[in-house]
C-alpha cells in the first residue's frame, strides 16, 4: 500500500485547493494565457505581433487581423502628434465616432491646440483656440478649465518651463491616442481595453487584501514579468 505521508504533507503531483502544488507553483493552463496575450495585442492594435503570436502559438483570434491596420495607423498618428491626420482616418472609417462623442472630440481639438503651441505656432495657436475650441468650451465648463489650462502654456516663453508642462509630454499623446482607440472599438462592438493589464491590477489588490486581513498561506506572485509565485507567509491580520 503506498504510504499517504505525513499529515499537511502533500504527495508528489498532488495539489491542493488553490491549485498550489508541493514546489509552490501554480498550474495555469497553456491555452488561457495565450488567449489573454491575443486580447491584448488585439485590442492594442499591434497587428503584426499578433499575426506572429498566432503562427507560432496556433492561438485564433476572433476579429479579422486586417480590420486592426486602420486602427492602428489612426493610433500612431495621434502618437505622433499628427492629430488631423488621425482626425481624418477616423471620419473615413466612420464618421459617428467622433460625431457621437463630444469628449473625445474635444479631447483631439485639444491636442491639436497643444501641437500648435509645441511648434510655437503662437498666431496659428490662438486664431484655432478662438474658432474651434472656445465654442466647445462654453457648451460645456469642463471643456473650458481645459482649454484655460492649455493656454496657459502660451504665457511661458519656453512652454516646457510653464507648471502645466506635462501637457506636453509624450504621456498626453499617448492619453489621447488611447481614448481614440477605445471609441473605435466601442463601435466596433470590440472590447475597449485589454483584460491582461486589469487582471494584473485586480491580481495585486487581492493580495495586498489578502495580506492585509489574513495570516492564510496563498500563492502569491511577487514577480509580475516572470509570473512566478511563492507561498506566502502572512502577517498577522490587524482586526480590532
Amino acid at each position: 500500500m503506498a504510504s499517504l505521508g505525513k499529515p499537511g504533507e502533500m504527495r508528489q503531483g498532488s495539489r491542493d485547493a488553490w491549485g498550489h502544488d508541493a514546489k509552490g507553483t501554480v498550474e495555469v493552463k497553456k491555452e488561457r494565457m495565450n488567449r489573454l496575450v491575443m486580447n491584448y495585442f488585439v485590442t492594442e492594435g499591434h497587428v503584426d505581433a499578433a499575426r506572429e503570436f498566432a503562427r507560432e502559438s496556433g492561438t485564433a483570434t476572433e476579429v479579422d487581423l486586417d480590420t486592426i491596420k486602420d486602427r492602428m495607423l489612426i493610433r500612431r498618428a495621434v502618437q505622433r502628434g499628427e492629430v488631423t491626420e488621425a482626425m481624418d482616418r477616423v471620419n473615413d472609417l466612420n464618421p459617428e465616432i467622433l460625431e457621437h462623442d463630444s469628449r473625445l472630440f474635444f479631447h483631439l481639438q485639444q491636442q491639436r491646440l497643444i501641437e500648435l503651441i509645441r511648434q510655437k505656432e503662437v498666431d496659428k495657436a490662438l486664431l484655432f483656440a478662438q474658432e474651434y475650441l472656445a465654442p466647445l468650451g462654453e457648451e460645456n465648463p469642463a471643456f473650458l478649465e481645459e482649454l484655460e489650462r492649455t493656454l496657459a502654456l502660451l504665457a511661458f516663453e519656453d512652454p516646457s518651463t510653464s507648471p502645466v508642462k506635462d501637457l506636453l509630454g509624450v504621456q498626453r499623446r499617448q492619453q489621447a491616442a488611447s481614448e481614440l482607440n477605445s471609441a473605435i472599438l466601442h463601435a466596433q462592438c470590440q472590447e475597449k481595453e485589454p483584460k491582461l493589464p486589469n487582471l494584473l491590477k485586480l491580481l495585486k489588490w487581492s493580495q495586498n487584501r489578502l495580506d492585509e486581513f489574513s495570516d492564510a498561506p496563498y500563492p502569491r506572485m511577487d514577480d509580475f514579468e516572470t509570473g512566478e509565485t511563492t507561498r506566502s507567509s502572512l502577517q498577522t491580520p490587524m482586526l480590532e
